[in-house]
């Protein structure tokens, strides 16, 4: 017995030295094809270009740990110490961020082509979302173009946003009634403003509210909205280390498959009723729904395309709009003097006339004051993008094939080269220069530039505007009890729109009480 089991511990011994071996010999192999596999590339390529500069990444995490909650402010403080195209490492995902206005043209404008798709996180692989996402398709993709040419004809065409004027105008006024019915009390401004933005929405999309805007508590599709956006951007693991996906060990993609159930089925809702409607010779509404169903008919389009459209128009045109103006009447609040300059031009203005979308213009101050605002709080601090091909240089830098490209409009709109005192807020400086939000001064690119920027820029000039000149003509604002000035917080925090982290409060007064 004791021979057997010497025996065994001599075989034992000697199948570990073997099974010792045969591991160095695979990784010596390993390493050796490596080496060469990369002496191959330096050989065939001598005058490749270097990859752009940044820190050091640690093994396997990379450069994760120089990221905080808010990417865009790190980000932006990486750019001040190696430049502004830089290199990182997120898990095993190659990243390139940039942060100036001329690399920013270089992507966005003169290399566009190898930039028009992005990164896809797997949270938005739920459903296969990203499939017919215009958020998500490349620029050369044919579903792409279809949906934004149905966008622009039937929704941002000049003659589509003058055929809903009437309504929107309708759905600022019930916002402005409901700080009515609240005034000499402080309200939350960013929960009455998106309520009030999913209706103009909702009733420009398919002619009905979608939420009452004088609810004190919010509702199950505000929440929605506001809970799936946050989940598409919140850290997962999964889009740093992509072998991983199949696991989704965070529950990013089941729980943003929930989300997407909830919407498909508020809209399958809604268009089964629309479409029994229309079997029971019922009226055009002649909106945006029709016009879906009309290509629904011709086989055009399909229900789950119309479902991810509804989805995507719905938390682009509410959520970053009322962001928007929630941080203007921060700002304001924060700086009594602007406040008095902007209620003095809207008040002078309209002293004697009913004030309508068309006549924004006549306010060159207040929008000077909406600008100056998404220069200091763009809602889509990162715009993000993909390299599509490999060989493409940025300012002489590589970026590598499937490489995130982040464009970093946050830091280019506090970029001290372009922008004096550019952490202080002074809308008079687009008083002194012409600048423009349409992605041709790419020193202030809120809605990103060139095939990929935001589609829903021309609702969004009209009805921000309006809005905020309605809100400053028909109250004066004043801080809750306590408060000055100088205590309004404006902590930015990213939740995938840069919003502010402490809820807004003020309380309207009516100034013709």
């Amino acid at each position: 017995m004791l021979r057997i089991c010497k025996q065994r511990t001599l075989l034992a011994n000697c199948l570990n030295k073997l099974n010792m071996e045969l591991a160095l010999s695979v990784l010596f192999i390993a390493l050796t094809i490596s080496l060469l596999f990369s002496l191959s590339k330096l050989i065939s390529s001598p005058h490749r270009a270097p990859l752009p500069p940044g820190p050091v990444p640690l093994p396997i995490i990379g450069n994760l740990l120089d990221l905080d909650r808010q990417p865009h402010s790190s980000l932006a403080c990486l750019a001040k110490v190696y430049g502004p195209v830089i290199s990182l490492k997120l898990g095993i995902t190659a990243a390139i961020v940039i942060s100036s206005p001329e690399a920013a043209r270089e992507v966005l404008q003169k290399k566009d082509a190898f930039f028009s798709a992005r990164s896809v996180p797997d949270s938005s692989r739920a459903y296969n979302y990203h499939d017919a996402s215009m958020f998500f398709l490349p620029s050369t993709s044919p579903l792409w173009r279809r949906n934004r040419s149905i966008c622009a004809v039937n929704l941002f065409s000049a003659r589509s946003l003058e055929t809903s004027r009437e309504m929107r105008e309708q759905k600022a006024h019930d916002i402005i009634d409901c700080f009515r019915k609240k005034a000499g009390h402080p309200v939350d401004i960013g929960h009455i403003l998106f309520s009030g933005m999913l209706n103009v929405i909702s009733n420009v999309l398919f002619s009905q509210d979608i939420v009452d805007i004088n609810s004190e508590s919010p509702q199950e599709f505000e929440e929605l909205i506001k809970d799936s956006i946050n989940a598409n951007f919140k850290p997962n693991i999964s889009d740093f280390f992509p072998l991983l996906r199949l696991l989704d060990l965070q529950g990013r993609r089941s729980t943003a498959a929930h989300y997407h159930r909830r919407y498909y089925k508020t809209f399958n809702v809604i268009m089964d009723t629309r479409l029994q409607h229309r079997r029971n010779g019922g009226k055009n509404y002649g909106d945006f729904l029709d016009s879906l169903l009309d290509l629904l008919a011709e086989s055009k389009i399909s229900r789950k395309e119309i479902q991810i459209l509804l989805t995507e128009l719905f938390g682009a045109g509410s959520h970053t709009t009322s962001v928007i103006m929630e941080w203007a009447m921060g700002e304001l609040l924060h700086d009594s003097i602007t406040m008095a300059k902007a209620q003095a031009e809207v008040r002078e203005v309209f002293a004697s006339q009913t004030l309508e979308e068309s006549d924004i213009l006549d306010l060159p101050y207040l929008q000077a004051v909406i600008k100056e605002v998404m220069r200091l709080h763009p809602p889509g601090s990162l715009l993000l993008h993909k390299a599509i091909e490999d060989g493409v240089t940025l300012r002489g830098y590589r970026v590598p094939r499937e490489a995130q490209v982040l464009v970093n409009a946050w830091a280019i709109g506090r970029d001290p080269k372009v922008w004096t005192e550019p952490d202080v807020f002074r809308p008079e400086r687009f008083l002194e220069k012409h600048i423009s939000f349409h992605g041709r001064d790419f020193e202030f690119i809120p809605f990103g530039s060139g095939k990929k920027i935001c589609p829903g820029l021309p609702f969004a000039v009209r009805i921000v505007p309006f809005l905020l000149a309605l809100m400053l003509a028909e109250f004066d604002w004043r801080l809750p009890d306590g408060m000055e000035p100088k205590d309004v917080d404006l902590t930015e925090n990213f939740a995938g729109v840069l919003e502010l982290a402490v809820p807004l409060h003020a309380i309207p007064v009516p100034v013709n009480n």
